[in-house]
């Protein structure tokens, strides 16, 4: 005996004529006034800026103590012949 095949139960997918607006609702930008967004815009650009300002803060700190450190290294004679170069005949 061959078995009836049954048929899904037909599921509830979108519509293609609905945008994806419509079907959300209202969102929270459309709510605000137009000055709370400006507002909100501008504190995002400060933060931006500061965030910069910090990150190119840590990096000029970070090369000043690696060239101090260099420098260090080079006024030490110890370290200066354990990282030379072994081949002195070229230097003849």
């Amino acid at each position: 005996m061959a078995k009836k095949k049954r048929q899904a139960p037909p599921s509830n997918h979108r519509s293609a004529s609905a945008s994806p607006q419509q079907e959300q609702g209202t969102t929270l930008k459309d709510m605000l006034s137009a000055d709370v967004l400006q507002k909100l815009k501008a504190q995002s650009d400060e933060m931006k800026a500061a965030e910069e300002q910090r990150k190119l803060k840590v990096k000029t700190e970070a090369d000043e103590a690696r060239k101090k450190e260099q420098k260090r290294l080079e006024n030490d004679m110890g370290y200066l012949l354990e990282n030379s170069k072994q081949d002195w005949r070229k230097y003849k």
